[in-house]
Protein backbone atom coordinates (compact mmCIF):
# COMPACT_ATOMS: atom_id res chain seq x y z
CA UNK A 1 0.00 0.00 0.00
CA UNK A 2 1.57 3.33 -0.81
CA UNK A 3 0.40 6.93 0.36
CA UNK A 4 -2.52 8.79 -0.86
CA UNK A 5 -2.39 10.70 -3.95
CA UNK A 6 -3.15 13.55 -1.93
CA UNK A 7 -0.69 13.31 0.22
CA UNK A 8 2.08 12.87 -2.22
CA UNK A 9 0.57 15.93 -4.16
CA UNK A 10 0.15 18.50 -1.40
CA UNK A 11 3.81 17.56 -0.92
CA UNK A 12 4.80 18.95 -4.93
CA UNK A 13 3.02 21.65 -3.89
CA UNK A 14 5.06 22.49 -0.69
CA UNK A 15 8.02 22.05 -2.13
CA UNK A 16 7.27 23.25 -5.99
CA UNK A 17 6.79 26.86 -3.71
CA UNK A 18 9.44 26.88 -1.25
CA UNK A 19 12.25 29.23 -1.84
CA UNK A 20 15.91 27.47 -2.49
CA UNK A 21 17.74 29.36 0.08
CA UNK A 22 18.36 27.06 3.68
CA UNK A 23 16.21 28.08 6.63
CA UNK A 24 13.25 29.52 4.50
CA UNK A 25 11.27 26.20 5.68
CA UNK A 26 9.62 25.99 9.31
CA UNK A 27 11.59 23.16 9.89
CA UNK A 28 15.25 23.90 7.87
CA UNK A 29 17.33 24.55 10.63
CA UNK A 30 20.88 24.72 11.08
CA UNK A 31 22.44 21.21 11.45
CA UNK A 32 24.40 22.61 14.25
CA UNK A 33 21.20 22.37 16.32
CA UNK A 34 19.61 19.83 14.85
CA UNK A 35 21.75 16.63 13.08
CA UNK A 36 24.61 17.77 14.77
CA UNK A 37 23.41 17.39 18.17
CA UNK A 38 21.69 14.02 16.81
CA UNK A 39 24.72 12.60 15.75
CA UNK A 40 26.17 12.57 18.89
CA UNK A 41 23.40 10.76 20.25
CA UNK A 42 23.27 8.54 17.33
CA UNK A 43 26.88 7.05 16.84
CA UNK A 44 27.71 5.08 19.95
CA UNK A 45 24.29 2.39 19.15
CA UNK A 46 25.88 1.99 15.80
CA UNK A 47 26.39 -1.32 15.21
CA UNK A 48 28.26 -0.81 11.93
CA UNK A 49 28.91 2.74 10.82
CA UNK A 50 30.77 1.99 7.51
CA UNK A 51 26.67 0.83 6.38
CA UNK A 52 25.24 3.63 4.11
CA UNK A 53 23.08 6.06 6.13
CA UNK A 54 19.67 7.24 4.61
CA UNK A 55 18.15 10.17 5.59
CA UNK A 56 14.86 9.78 5.48
CA UNK A 57 12.18 13.21 4.57
CA UNK A 58 15.16 14.78 3.88
CA UNK A 59 13.32 17.54 2.08
CA UNK A 60 16.01 20.19 0.85
CA UNK A 61 18.86 18.34 1.87
CA UNK A 62 20.32 20.37 4.62
CA UNK A 63 20.61 17.82 6.93
CA UNK A 64 21.67 15.44 4.43
CA UNK A 65 24.44 17.11 3.25
CA UNK A 66 25.72 17.66 6.90
CA UNK A 67 25.62 13.87 7.48
CA UNK A 68 27.31 13.65 4.72
CA UNK A 69 30.35 14.77 5.79
CA UNK A 70 30.25 12.38 8.86
CA UNK A 71 29.50 8.88 7.07
CA UNK A 72 31.50 7.43 3.98
CA UNK A 73 28.11 6.75 2.32
CA UNK A 74 24.72 9.04 2.58
CA UNK A 75 21.38 8.92 0.92
CA UNK A 76 18.96 11.45 0.95
CA UNK A 77 15.11 9.77 0.22
CA UNK A 78 11.86 12.27 0.04
CA UNK A 79 8.44 11.32 -1.24
CA UNK A 80 8.36 15.04 -2.83
CA UNK A 81 9.99 15.04 -6.65
CA UNK A 82 10.18 18.42 -6.08
CA UNK A 83 11.77 18.37 -2.67
CA UNK A 84 14.86 16.22 -4.18
CA UNK A 85 15.43 18.42 -6.88
CA UNK A 86 15.99 21.30 -4.41
CA UNK A 87 18.28 19.13 -2.61
CA UNK A 88 20.46 18.06 -5.63
CA UNK A 89 19.81 22.21 -6.91
CA UNK A 90 21.68 22.82 -3.08
CA UNK A 91 24.42 20.29 -3.17
CA UNK A 92 26.57 20.89 -6.78
CA UNK A 93 29.44 18.94 -6.06
CA UNK A 94 27.36 15.50 -5.25
CA UNK A 95 28.39 15.44 -1.34
CA UNK A 96 25.36 12.70 -1.13
CA UNK A 97 22.89 11.13 -3.41
CA UNK A 98 19.48 11.90 -3.63
CA UNK A 99 16.09 9.99 -4.80
CA UNK A 100 12.66 9.71 -4.33
CA UNK A 101 11.10 7.16 -2.34
CA UNK A 102 7.69 5.74 -0.97
CA UNK A 103 8.64 4.18 2.60
CA UNK A 104 5.66 3.17 2.85
CA UNK A 105 5.66 1.08 -0.10
CA UNK A 106 7.20 -2.50 0.08
CA UNK A 107 8.16 -2.68 -2.85
CA UNK A 108 10.30 -0.12 -2.85
CA UNK A 109 11.68 -0.25 0.24
CA UNK A 110 12.89 -3.94 -0.63
CA UNK A 111 14.38 -2.72 -3.83
CA UNK A 112 16.14 0.05 -2.35
CA UNK A 113 17.87 -2.63 0.45
CA UNK A 114 18.89 -4.63 -2.22
CA UNK A 115 20.49 -2.35 -3.58
CA UNK A 116 22.14 -0.44 -0.36
CA UNK A 117 22.43 -3.90 1.87
CA UNK A 118 21.72 -2.84 5.58
CA UNK A 119 21.39 1.14 6.55
CA UNK A 120 21.31 2.94 9.16
CA UNK A 121 18.48 5.35 9.00
CA UNK A 122 18.37 9.23 9.97
CA UNK A 123 14.44 10.69 9.94
CA UNK A 124 13.43 13.87 11.52
CA UNK A 125 9.27 15.18 12.26
CA UNK A 126 8.36 12.96 9.81
CA UNK A 127 6.43 10.04 11.33
CA UNK A 128 3.46 12.75 12.47
CA UNK A 129 3.47 14.31 9.03
CA UNK A 130 1.91 11.20 7.89
CA UNK A 131 -1.56 10.26 7.13
CA UNK A 132 -2.42 7.56 10.33
CA UNK A 133 -2.94 4.56 8.54
CA UNK A 134 0.24 4.94 6.81
CA UNK A 135 2.63 5.00 9.99
CA UNK A 136 2.79 1.29 10.87
CA UNK A 137 3.14 0.49 7.36
CA UNK A 138 6.08 3.22 7.12
CA UNK A 139 7.69 1.86 10.21
CA UNK A 140 7.93 -1.46 8.72
CA UNK A 141 9.34 0.36 5.75
CA UNK A 142 12.29 1.63 7.64
CA UNK A 143 12.64 -2.33 9.43
CA UNK A 144 13.36 -4.05 5.85
CA UNK A 145 16.07 -0.94 5.31
CA UNK A 146 17.68 -1.42 8.12
CA UNK A 147 18.24 -5.10 8.00
CA UNK A 148 19.40 -7.17 10.48
CA UNK A 149 22.57 -4.51 11.02
CA UNK A 150 21.30 -1.35 10.70
CA UNK A 151 20.20 1.26 13.35
CA UNK A 152 17.50 4.17 13.18
CA UNK A 153 17.55 7.37 14.71
CA UNK A 154 13.89 9.05 14.63
CA UNK A 155 13.07 12.55 16.19
CA UNK A 156 9.17 13.21 16.90
CA UNK A 157 7.10 15.89 17.82
CA UNK A 158 5.52 14.63 21.26
CA UNK A 159 2.48 15.51 22.21
CA UNK A 160 3.19 18.54 24.03
CA UNK A 161 3.94 20.31 20.66
CA UNK A 162 0.45 20.04 19.82
CA UNK A 163 -0.61 23.01 21.64
CA UNK A 164 2.07 25.10 21.11
CA UNK A 165 1.52 24.33 17.08
CA UNK A 166 -2.34 25.35 17.38
CA UNK A 167 -1.39 28.23 19.34
CA UNK A 168 1.36 29.71 16.93
CA UNK A 169 -2.05 29.04 13.93
CA UNK A 170 -4.46 30.52 15.91
CA UNK A 171 -2.86 33.66 16.82
CA UNK A 172 -3.85 36.98 16.24
CA UNK A 173 -2.28 38.04 13.00
CA UNK A 174 -2.65 33.65 11.71
CA UNK A 175 0.03 31.71 11.83
CA UNK A 176 3.77 32.67 11.27
CA UNK A 177 4.88 33.14 7.44
CA UNK A 178 7.11 29.81 7.78
CA UNK A 179 4.44 27.84 8.80
CA UNK A 180 1.68 29.23 7.29
CA UNK A 181 2.52 27.55 3.69
CA UNK A 182 2.33 23.84 6.03
CA UNK A 183 -1.36 24.53 6.73
CA UNK A 184 -2.24 25.93 3.28
CA UNK A 185 -0.86 23.07 1.26
CA UNK A 186 -2.73 20.87 3.38
CA UNK A 187 0.05 19.52 5.35
CA UNK A 188 -0.59 20.32 9.06
CA UNK A 189 0.72 18.00 11.39
CA UNK A 190 -1.17 15.45 13.09
CA UNK A 191 -0.56 13.86 16.08
CA UNK A 192 1.57 11.13 17.45
CA UNK A 193 0.48 9.67 21.33
CA UNK A 194 4.13 9.24 22.90
CA UNK A 195 3.19 5.43 23.12
CA UNK A 196 2.37 4.42 20.13
CA UNK A 197 6.08 5.48 18.51
CA UNK A 198 7.43 2.50 20.44
CA UNK A 199 4.92 0.27 19.80
CA UNK A 200 5.09 1.14 16.01
CA UNK A 201 8.55 -0.05 16.49
CA UNK A 202 8.00 -3.19 18.01
CA UNK A 203 5.05 -3.98 15.73
CA UNK A 204 7.65 -3.77 12.88
CA UNK A 205 10.21 -6.31 14.65
CA UNK A 206 12.64 -3.42 16.45
CA UNK A 207 14.19 -2.68 19.74
CA UNK A 208 14.38 0.41 21.66
CA UNK A 209 18.05 1.34 22.29
CA UNK A 210 17.96 4.43 23.87
CA UNK A 211 15.58 7.35 24.11
CA UNK A 212 15.07 10.81 25.30
CA UNK A 213 13.82 14.60 25.18
CA UNK A 214 15.16 17.42 23.44
CA UNK A 215 13.49 20.63 21.62
CA UNK A 216 12.54 20.08 17.88
CA UNK A 217 14.49 23.47 16.82
CA UNK A 218 12.42 25.50 14.00
CA UNK A 219 13.60 28.59 11.65
CA UNK A 220 10.96 31.05 12.76
CA UNK A 221 10.48 33.11 15.93
CA UNK A 222 7.86 33.90 17.81
CA UNK A 223 6.00 37.12 18.20
CA UNK A 224 8.21 38.46 21.13
CA UNK A 225 11.46 37.28 18.64
CA UNK A 226 12.24 33.89 20.45
CA UNK A 227 13.04 30.94 18.66
CA UNK A 228 10.16 28.44 18.04
CA UNK A 229 11.49 24.94 19.39
CA UNK A 230 8.77 22.07 19.41
CA UNK A 231 9.25 19.46 22.32
CA UNK A 232 10.30 16.54 20.77
CA UNK A 233 10.98 12.66 22.01
CA UNK A 234 14.45 10.66 20.06
CA UNK A 235 14.57 7.21 19.47
CA UNK A 236 17.65 4.41 18.65
CA UNK A 237 15.83 1.55 17.88
CA UNK A 238 17.27 -1.65 15.73
CA UNK A 239 17.02 -5.11 15.68
CA UNK A 240 18.87 -7.07 18.50
CA UNK A 241 18.86 -10.69 17.67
Amino acid sequence: MSVTSRYREAWEGFWREAPDEQGAVFWDADPAVTAGVHVALFEPHLADPGLALLDLGCGNGTQTRFLAGRFPRVVGADLSEAAVEHARHADPAGQATYRVLDVVEKSETQALHAELGDANVYMRGVLHQADPEDRQPMVDGIATLLGERGRLFLVELSEAAKPVLLGLAQGPSGPPPKLAPIFRHGIAPGEVADDTVPEYLRAAGLTVLAAGQLPLTTTESAPDGTRIELPSKWLVAGRTS
